[in-house]
């Protein structure tokens, strides 16, 4: 679908154009971060302290050449793709991401999210961060409502986003604020991963195992932040799906293919993911640190004409490690087709009420979303 399409979906769905707020004022010293000379390195988080790392995954991963691939399905659906074991029997995931394979008993599947609203990146990317779709500003993203309710004064902001903006994303600030008047700790603060001090300085071999990606340095990045005291990081993997690799694989330009998928994107994130787990666990960090890739929907079931899937919001995986969450174990299932849940659908606001708990913000009485008990 071209880009002008996109765009008159969204604003059928009465999804209006906004990108990321930028807000002036809040500088790397507020994290305690500074240059890279004459900088004290900054202090792991204190007990009880607990944050969140969301990798949003833009462009919509493929359920079947990822989390949730279907060996035994006719060739059409399966896909190009063969799967791999993982260290947790009876788990397979896709064959190009041997790295997320090798530490899936540190990891959580749930294999059967799914919506039925607009199939498009504006809807699905604003349900995974806000856990609705609304045309006011009434819904905040999960940052902004998070550094509101842990921010205890001496100008610290809870919320980063890395590398942004990107547009549509459906970013909100509390109710009745502007970017003139909304206090500044609650605002997310946007950088580019290059804008963290001292990735330099880390050890190489800590650099070299995240990747030269910009997906790695922000991952790397996004460790620092929380490091610091940060207590939601989104890392965006991509800043648009339009003429660039990204998880959009239609099958022809301006988007992805699977031979995009196989050369650059799957390598790209098995690698980086599970650097940054790793990192978090050597570290004490990952017990306290909540790391959730997911993306705004799934692809079709069978391939398209062009070797590629389309948007499918019937039903997609998303990945869970640390924050109190239990390693090797998976949530819910898609048919024999990849096309809808099988069993525990789980919804957006589900997964989002489950990013809230591992954060340490229960649901308030209106909340009518329960988060994923059995994951922890």
């Amino acid at each position: 679908m071209s880009q002008s399409g996109l765009r008159s979906k969204a604003a059928r769905a009465g999804i209006g154009r906004r990108a990321f707020l930028r807000v002036g004022g809040i500088g790397l010293g507020a994290w305690g971060l500074g240059g890279a000379s004459g900088s004290a390195a900054p202090s792991a988080p204190t007990a009880g302290d607990r944050s969140v790392i969301l990798l949003m995954l833009v462009g919509g991963p493929s359920q079947l050449e990822t989390f949730d691939p279907k060996p035994d399905a006719p060739d059409d659906v399966r896909g190009p793709f063969a799967s791999i074991a993982t260290r947790v029997p009876g788990v397979r995931i896709g064959e190009h991401l041997p790295r997320v394979a090798a530490r899936m008993d540190k990891l959580a599947l749930v294999r059967s999210l799914h919506h039925d609203q607009a199939p498009i990146h504006e809807t699905g990317l604003q349900l995974m961060q806000t856990g609705r779709v609304s045309r006011n500003d009434d819904h905040p993203h999960f940052g902004a409502v998070a550094s509101a309710r842990f921010d205890r004064g001496g100008g610290r902001s809870s919320f980063a986003l890395l590398p942004g903006p990107i547009v549509d994303t459906g970013v909100r600030m509390p109710r009745g604020q502007t970017a003139g008047d909304l206090d500044p700790r609650h605002a997310p603060t946007i950088l580019d991963p290059d804008a963290v001090p001292d990735i330099v300085a880390e050890p190489r071999r800590t650099r070299e195992a995240y990747g030269a990606s910009r997906f790695g340095r922000c991952c790397l990045a996004a460790r620092k932040l929380v490091e610091a005291g940060v207590r939601v990081v989104t890392v965006n993997m991509y800043d648009t799906v339009f003429n660039r690799v990204s998880w959009d694989c239609h099958g022809c330009r301006p988007f992805s293919t699977m031979d995009d998928y196989r050369r650059e994107v799957l390598p790209t994130f098995d690698r980086a993911f599970s650097a940054l787990i790793d990192d978090l666990d050597a570290r004490g960090m990952l017990a306290t640190t909540l790391v959730a890739a997911v993306g705004e929907f799934g692809r079709t079931p069978r391939l398209n004409d062009r070797g590629g899937r389309d948007h499918w919001p019937g039903v997609w995986s998303g990945l869970l490690a640390g924050g109190g969450v239990q390693g090797g174990r998976v949530v819910g299932a898609s048919d024999p087709r990849g096309a809808e849940p099988a069993d525990r659908p789980v919804s957006p606001a589900e997964w989002l009420a489950t990013v809230r708990h591992a954060l340490g913000a229960e649901p308030s009485a209106t909340d009518a979303a329960e988060p994923i008990r059995e994951l922890f």
